[in-house]
């Protein structure tokens, strides 16, 4: 298990808050999720600058002060509780590829029977960039080859690409791991984000959403097609007040490079045609 942050702004904006000083901030929860850190932020370049520590992060000096100079649009941000693969920077999310930020709050059931299975879905040539012994970032290459699928992912795509190519790796791996009759589910909290848009999946885990208090009712989720000029995506609400709106099980909602709402379900965008009779 771990925890995961997203932050989208129409103008870039400190995270220390969320990240350090709220009632229920990462560094908070880290006492807990105590086996690494990391954070992505988006600057001028397409690429984040990121920084990762192995520790617990509520005790690593260099978490608060990466934490206190962070000021940007796009934030993406993870502290880890290990399940899968040892305690080691390699191990440590965000993981990244060109543009894309990637984290992932869950497990794999079963993973070390499955992982086979779950990486001969990855492309080849994207195969060859897993440095790590984790499910998630086997998670995430399987989420670039849906992606690359339909779009070059070296550049922009429309946001309901990433979702569905997001909604698509829940479905093949859930197909892989879910065994039928037994009990328990692979949870699948993803989180990815290019810099200018931001998705995020739920599944088998909590998820909230919060935009501020700006809007008239901040319990529920903005209606899509909303324009906003915040979003915040965590697995927990980060502070007290009524400005965290939980996001439904096999749910995908994000922001495009335009700060407009979406919201999606897994199944519509994860059909049939993925398995062929």
């Amino acid at each position: 298990m771990c925890r995961l942050f997203g932050f989208r702004s129409a103008i870039p904006a400190a995270v220390h808050p969320s990240l350090v000083t709220e009632k229920n901030s990462l560094l908070i929860q880290s006492r807990e999720h105590k086996d690494g850190w990391g954070i992505a932020a988006y600057g001028a370049e397409q690429a984040p600058v990121v920084a990762h520590g192995v520790g617990p992060a509520h005790s690593d000096p260099d978490f608060e002060r990466v934490s206190s100079r962070v000021s940007s649009h796009t934030v993406v941000a993870h502290i880890r509780l290990a399940s899968v693969g040892a305690v080691e920077l390699r191990n440590s999310h965000p993981f990244l590829h060109g543009r894309w930020s990637f984290v992932h709050n869950g497990t794999l059931r079963e993973f070390a029977q499955h992982r086979a299975a779950v990486e001969a879905l990855i492309c080849p040539s994207l195969r060859t960039n897993i440095r790590g012994t984790t499910d998630s970032e086997r998670c995430f290459y399987l989420f670039l080859t849906r992606l690359h699928a339909r779009h070059p992912i070296d550049r922009k795509v429309p946001v309901e690409a990433v979702a569905r190519a997001l909604a698509e790796t829940m479905s093949l791996v859930a197909a892989i791991t879910d065994a039928v009759g037994q009990d328990g589910r692979s949870a699948m909290n993803f989180l990815v984000s290019d810099g200018e848009l931001m998705v995020a999946s739920r599944r088998n885990r909590t998820l909230f959403v919060s935009t501020g208090p700006s809007r008239d009712d901040v319990s529920t989720l903005p209606a899509p097609g909303t324009k906003l000029e915040q979003l915040v995506v965590a697995s927990e609400s980060l502070c007290g007040g009524p400005y965290w709106a939980p996001v439904a099980e096999e749910d995908v909602i994000g922001v495009d490079a335009n700060l407009v709402f979406h919201h999606w379900r897994v199944p519509e965008l994860a059909g049939p045609d993925l398995f062929p009779a």
